[in-house]
């Protein structure tokens, strides 16, 4: 339905090659779910003296918070 003068009807073409059949990891989207959750949970924001000490901590080592904070997760070791 290509040049129809509705302007509400849209089609959305297909990749070639593409049979619009099942996707191929059906767990998919649940461990997207997942990740997000825990991303959230890890990347919440501290307590204030908290944040505080880790900032300092980051800038005499000369990196940024976020930096630092990545390699805490990340290793759980401070450096």
């Amino acid at each position: 339905m290509m040049g129809t003068a509705n302007p509400k009807v849209t089609f959305v073409l297909a990749g070639i090659g593409h049979n619009g059949g099942p996707p191929f990891d059906p767990g998919a989207d649940w461990r997207r779910f997942c990740w997000n959750k825990a991303h959230a949970r890890a990347w919440k924001t501290p307590p204030r003296e908290i944040a505080l000490a880790r900032l300092e901590r980051a800038e005499t080592l000369g990196m940024t918070y976020r930096e630092y904070t990545a390699i805490l997760l990340d290793k759980g070791v401070h450096l």
